[in-house]
Order: C-alpha cells, then sequence, then structure tokens
C-alpha cells in the first residue's frame, strides 16, 4: 500500500470510528437515558433550576412521544416494551395533551384507579392521608430568574411509604390548591405534583394540566449529574468554577 492510499485507508478508519460512536450515542439517547435540565421551580427542593439530569426512557418502555420528533411523525400508537407504569413517589417526565413539544417534571401522586384529594395542603390517597413532618426554614438561591427562595421545607410520607421533601411558601390550608375536590383517576392515567406545593401548575389544575396519560410519558428521573445556579450553563465551562453548585451532584433521584 502506497502511502497515499495509507492515509486514505486511515480517513476512511476514522470516519467509520466517528460515525460508530454517533450511531452508539444516538442509539444511548433515544433508547435508554435523555440528557435533561430543569428549566422552572416547579420541583424545588427535590430538583432546582440549573439541575442537569439523566431520564431513563427504558423504564416505562416507549411511545411516539418518547422518541425525537415522535410529536410530529406518528412513527407508532400506544406503548411499547413496557413492563410496568410508574409507582406512586416516583419522579417522571412527560408531556401534556396540550403541549406535546414540551417536557415537564413532576412526581406521581395517584396511580390508575386512585381517588387524590388535598385538605388544607394534605394529600389523601384513597382516602388514606400522607404525613408531613417539619424540617426547618428553606433558603436556595434556585428561583428561573437566580433570586433566592424562602420557604418552609418539610418530609412528606406518601401513603405507600415514600419519604421526599417538599416545600410550603404559605401555610397548611392557606393556598388555593392546598385544597381540592376528589380527583378520580382514570384507567390509564396518573395524578402528578411537583414539590414546591405552592408554586406548582400540575395535575391539580385540570384545565392546564390535569390528568397524564400513560402514552405522554418520557422516562423516570434517574440521576443529577450536573448543576449550575444559572450563571454558567454546560455550554459555556468558563464560568464553571463560581457557578457549579459544589457537593450537589452526582445524586441519586428520591
Amino acid at each position: 500500500m502506497t502511502p497515499s492510499q495509507d492515509s486514505v485507508q486511515k480517513i476512511k478508519d476514522n470516519i467509520r470510528s466517528l460515525g460508530s460512536a454517533l450511531f452508539l450515542a444516538l442509539a444511548v439517547r433515544i433508547f435508554a437515558f435523555e440528557p435533561f435540565n430543569i428549566p422552572s421551580g416547579s420541583m424545588i427542593p427535590s430538583f432546582l433550576v440549573g439541575d442537569y439530569l439523566f431520564v431513563s426512557r427504558y423504564i416505562y418502555g416507549y411511545s411516539r412521544y418518547s422518541i425525537p420528533f415522535g410529536y410530529a411523525i406518528p412513527f407508532f400508537e400506544g406503548r411499547i416494551l413496557q413492563n410496568r407504569g410508574p409507582t406512586q413517589g416516583e419522579v417522571v417526565v412527560f408531556r401534556i395533551p396540550s403541549d406535546l413539544k414540551t417536557d415537564y417534571i413532576k412526581r406521581v401522586i395517584g396511580l390508575p384507579g386512585d381517588r387524590v384529594q388535598l385538605k388544607d395542603g394534605i394529600v389523601f390517597v384513597n382516602d388514606e392521608p400522607a404525613t408531613v413532618k417539619k424540617i426547618g426554614p428553606y433558603v436556595s438561591r434556585a428561583e428561573e430568574n437566580g433570586g433566592m427562595v424562602h420557604a418552609t421545607l418539610y418530609e412528606e410520607t406518601l401513603p405507600n411509604g415514600v419519604k421526599h421533601p417538599i416545600i410550603k411558601h404559605d401555610p397548611f390550608g392557606a393556598n388555593d390548591l392546598d385544597n381540592t375536590p376528589e380527583f378520580k383517576v382514570p384507567e390509564g392515567h396518573y395524578f402528578v405534583m411537583g414539590d414546591n406545593r405552592d408554586r406548582s401548575k400540575d395535575s391539580r389544575v385540570m384545565h392546564a394540566v390535569g390528568f397524564i396519560p400513560n402514552d405522554v410519558l418520557i422516562g423516570r428521573a434517574e440521576v443529577i449529574f450536573f448543576s449550575t445556579d444559572g450563571r454558567g450553563p454546560w455550554n459555556k465551562p468558563w464560568k464553571w468554577p463560581t457557578a457549579i453548585r459544589w457537593g450537589t451532584f452526582p445524586r441519586l433521584v428520591k
């Protein structure tokens, strides 16, 4: 093989290697894990604006909405390869029927067939109340505009025993979202809420979000792998030293 032929062969080998790497990365993103960033404060304190996390796509199987551009191209209908649906307390990424282009993230509170109601801010599922334990004041730079959050931190234990943090800006029962009618979750749907209970537009707001159909689930939140306070996004590494929330990642999602 002549030197010129050897150079051409090396170029071909490099192109094949790059193509294989790109194909593998695309396959992982479509079928296994997708990066997702937190754009709003509805899940404070579990997730802060500027958190980056991996979402497992395979855990609930696949629908057209869990595949890139599936909202516009009907590759197939329903879900395939679904071993199970979300359980109470899991954090899920999804879309809503009125906005199939935008990803949302909330915590599952009610499963198909459940009856969900809030009374003075306490969650009841099938007439069984969640328990709430006060932890103390909560202060964090976590708002979308970089502002400070001042609230009260609680630990909520759902009826199935799952514990997770929530915050309240207002006293229990003082917010319009703290007292709701009883919601009967339809088959094939889920009732979801944000951990920032007074600042979350979720299934309690039926005209805006409502029940989440099984088909629009994207996946389950798994691990926070990066976090900044908004002043240093992932594509501006020169700003990371002063913007990264050191010590907050990597962290498994609870």
